[in-house]
C-alpha cells in the first residue's frame, strides 16, 4: 500500500454543475452542496481564529486596546459580514455595512 506525500483538496465547485437545472446530475449537485458547506466552515473559522487574537489583544493592551486593537476589530467585522447558517437567503443589502446619512 502506498501512501500520498501530500493530501490534495480540490478547492473548486464541481465543472459539471448547472445552476440552472441544478436536479439534471446529482452527484454534481451534492459535491457543489459539500462545497458550499465547506467554504462556509472555511469562512467561519477565520472569523473565531481573528477573535481569538481580539481577545489577546485587548488583555494584552489594556486601556489602549481602543487604538491598539483597531486594525483586529476591522478584520472580524469584516471577517462576519454575511457569515453564518441561514445568512444566504438574506438580501444582500443585509450584508453590507450600513452608509450614514447626514441630517441637512
Amino acid at each position: 500500500m502506498v501512501r500520498k506525500a501530500k493530501v490534495e483538496f480540490d478547492e473548486q465547485p464541481p465543472d459539471n454543475f448547472d445552476p440552472k437545472n441544478p436536479y439534471g446530475d446529482p452527484v454534481a449537485m451534492l459535491e457543489y452542496r459539500e462545497h458550499l458547506v465547506r467554504e462556509k466552515w472555511i469562512q467561519i473559522e477565520t472569523a473565531k481564529i481573528i477573535r481569538e487574537r481580539l481577545r489577546w489583544c485587548y488583555r494584552i493592551e489594556g486601556i489602549n486596546h481602543h487604538q491598539k486593537c483597531r486594525h483586529l476589530v476591522d478584520q472580524y467585522l469584516e471577517a462576519t459580514r454575511g457569515v453564518g447558517w441561514g445568512k444566504d437567503a438574506r438580501p444582500p443589502e443585509f450584508h453590507e455595512p450600513k452608509k450614514v446619512v447626514e441630517a441637512e
